[in-house]
């Protein structure tokens, strides 16, 4: 794994356009807020933990602001794979299941739901065997050595290649960190005050000559406007407040 520094330049070069685009899952689940409570619904007590830790070292916390872990993404990833998108509701799952590209997409006989349950159990029982504790229980450094062997294919897992979930793992962390809030991650919108990203897109017609001027505005969610926290117009689109940048 790369230092925080690294990691964060990463997120915020893709993190605009990770907000701007929901997920699979996300898109099935149009329309419905959160609940209140964040009550976990297919990720047991020892899942949740793995994730808590794994995603607080793909995101850190650091000086710019609260990581994954600090904006709910596990309750994303939780919520996510007890809908449609955990058991592949909607996607084609015969086979041939050979290695595919990137380019060609998911590529495993196994549903979401199936990798991440067998994945953590592997993990943390070589875990268990190497070290003596479960993932999560391990040092940041012993956790950044499991993750940048999954990374490199390099962690012997039988149910599923590592890189596989590594890579799953990764995808679903950057979708919770910057989409929005109403899928259950992204909590106060963490992710788009990182980036900038002011959310659900308003009228722009009034800024499109002003040239390398800044777009700063406090982000709108679906939430805000589900919940009449935010002023639209007359087309039904949110008013951006913006926001005095400091220099």
């Amino acid at each position: 794994m790369d230092e925080a520094e690294g990691r964060r330049r990463f997120l915020k070069s893709v993190g605009a356009l990770g907000a701007a685009i929901p997920t699979a899952a996300a898109a099935q689940h149009a329309g419905h807020a959160p609940a209140k409570s964040e009550k976990y619904m297919f990720l047991t007590p020892v899942e949740v933990a793995f994730v808590d830790a794994a995603v607080a070292r793909l995101i850190p916390a650091d000086e710019l602001g609260p990581g994954a872990k600090e904006a709910g993404v596990t309750y994303f990833i939780d919520q996510q794979l007890f809908g449609g998108y955990g058991v592949m509701a909607k996607m084609y799952r015969q086979g041939p299941h050979a290695e595919g590209t990137p380019q060609q997409g998911y590529q495993s006989p196994l549903t979401p739901q199936e990798v991440y349950r067998a994945a953590i159990a592997e993990i943390n029982g070589a875990c268990g065997k190497q070290y003596g504790r479960a993932f999560e229980k391990l040092a940041s450094a012993q956790q950044d050595e499991v993750l940048r062997a999954l990374d490199e294919g390099k962690f012997p897992l039988e149910a599923v290649p590592a890189r596989f979930f590594f890579n799953l793992l990764l995808d679903n962390t950057i979708e919770g960190f910057f989409s929005d809030p109403i899928y259950g991650g992204n909590r106060d919108k963490i992710g788009w005050k990182l980036v900038g990203f002011p959310g659900v897109a308003a009228v722009y017609t009034q800024h499109v000559e002003k040239y390398g001027v800044p777009y700063d505005a406090l982000p709108i969610s679906i939430v805000d406007i589900l919940e009449n926290k935010a002023t639209l117009d007359e087309t039904g689109h949110p008013k951006h407040v913006l926001l005095t940048r400091k220099d």
